[in-house]
């Protein structure tokens, strides 16, 4: 069985923590349990790896979010990157046909899909046996797992199990999208709803037989290069309300969509991160702060306050699902990213009495790492050491650098930098247009051991 974790939203709901760089899966906010905060991808991968189940795994995410995985999972993760964001079905669609014909997954070996934004136990995974059995036995085309719902929740979808296939799953009669509480309670008592978990079961070949009826790509190479004249369509709504075999396996321990401010807050074990204070009167409310400044909250009770280079978030917590609405569609710079050699966060950016734009960062690169070897022909870079020792190459020349330091990267100049320790730094970039196309990378062979100083 192969499994493929969808990590290729981009989380606007969980703004302004989350932006086009950090997704909400990418959010340091949750207990590991020993003390220590991981993301939503995080712990899924821990659960999977503590299962012995990450050699089967395969993180399905758009290109951009690929050196986030690297920094959060490890460079060993083994990353199906998009061309862009689509919807689900691009991305499963793409992901199978790479299992296929690079990893030379058999077309009738079980594929699994699960999201990474679930909150579940470990018995959760146990489960992935039993769809695997149901997909094998050839007792369904699709299989599913069905949570047995808490409370009647308008947030989710719902399934209504019908007659029993086997001993663990049952067919799946009809599906109820985010009804009323009323209507969800009353699915819940006459008919044993489940809250729909976003997890799909198939053959490969049952996905090949539906792109080629649909006249889609089914050779990886040729997806690929049409993947962004694909619809943006859902996996539910391009194949699993079409098929006619559907099977569900019922769930009986803890599951949460963590994709709102809402559901993450009742996830979290301190009603403060950050430099924050909460007094008495604000009760059931939470406090996430990633900047230094301080953040007070007085009398204001069932409410979450999210405050980060992008912004600033203030909310009751039961109006938070509706975020998305009030977002620009219009992407813009992202304020703080990840990388796969550390991290980096916009302190400023204006325009100067020259018409140039002024872009101030604070980098991190992480001991062992270094940032790519490249140039620019528009843009002059001014690097000041904070703390930290490592070596800068110009233009094929190495020298150490460490606290006090300052750069100078004209355009045309060929750099990189590689971290001993971890090296903090401000980087200053100047020019006409600062963008992205603005990078010209290529390889250096780094030596093997830093060298001494002079």
């Amino acid at each position: 069985m192969k499994l493929i974790l969808l990590s290729g939203g981009s989380g606007k709901r969980l703004w302004p923590l989350s932006n086009d760089a950090r997704s909400k899966q990418f959010l340091r906010v949750l207990d590991d349990g020993r003390g220590r905060k991981e993301s939503m991808v995080q712990r899924i991968w821990r659960q999977l790896t503590e299962l012995g189940m990450d050699g089967h795994a395969y993180v399905a995410a758009s290109r951009a979010q690929a050196e986030m995985l690297e920094f959060q999972l490890g460079q060993g993760v083994r990353i199906i990157a998009e061309p862009e964001r689509r919807d689900t079905f691009p991305a499963i669609a793409l992901s199978v046909l790479y299992l296929l014909e690079h990893e030379k997954a058999d077309p009738d070996e079980t594929v699994l899909v699960l999201p990474v934004d679930s909150c579940v136990e470990q018995t959760y995974f146990a489960l992935f046996a039993k769809l695997d059995a149901l997909i094998q036995a050839s007792l369904a085309d699709i299989g599913l797992i069905g949570a047995k719902p808490t409370y009647p929740s308008e947030k989710y979808g719902y399934i209504l199990p019908g007659a029993r296939l086997d001993a663990d799953a049952f067919a799946v009669e009809r599906f109820v999208e985010k009804p009323k509480a009323e209507e969800a309670r009353r699915l819940i008592d006459e008919h044993a709803a489940l809250w729909n978990c976003g997890v799909f079961a198939f053959r490969p070949r049952y996905l090949l037989d539906v792109l080629a009826r649909r006249q889609y790509p089914v050779r990886y190479a040729e997806l690929r290069e049409r993947y962004a004249g694909l619809p943006p369509v859902s996996f539910d709504y391009e194949v699993l309300e079409k098929a006619e075999r559907i099977g569900v396996v019922p769930y009986g321990g803890q599951w949460k969509d963590l994709g709102t401010w809402n559901t993450l807050t009742e996830e979290l074990t301190e009603p403060v991160i950050g430099n924050a204070i909460l007094d008495e009167e604000s009760r059931g409310s939470h406090v996430i702060n990633e900047l230094d400044l301080p953040v007070k909250v007085l009398g204001v009770p069932n409410a979450v306050v999210a405050v980060s280079p992008d912004g600033v978030l203030v909310a009751d917590k039961a109006a938070t699902p509706r975020l998305k609405d009030l977002l620009d569609e219009r992407p813009g710079r992202p304020m703080y990213e990840e990388r796969r050699w550390g991290w980096a966060r916009v302190l400023d950016f204006t325009t100067n009495e020259r018409g140039w734009e002024v872009l101030t960062k604070r980098i991190c690169v992480q001991a062992g790492k270094s940032l790519s070897y490249q140039t620019h022909r528009q843009r002059t870079e001014i690097w000041t050491i904070l703390s930290g020792s490592g070596e800068v190459v110009l233009d094929g020349e190495i020298q150490s650098v460490g606290p006090g330091d300052v750069v100078v990267i004209r355009p045309g100049v060929k750099h990189a930098l590689r971290a001993f320790a971890p090296v903090e730094l401000i980087e200053v970039q100047m020019g006409e247009a600062l963008i992205e196309e603005d990078i010209l990378r290529e390889d250096f062979p780094w030596p093997p051991h830093p060298p001494h100083n002079s």
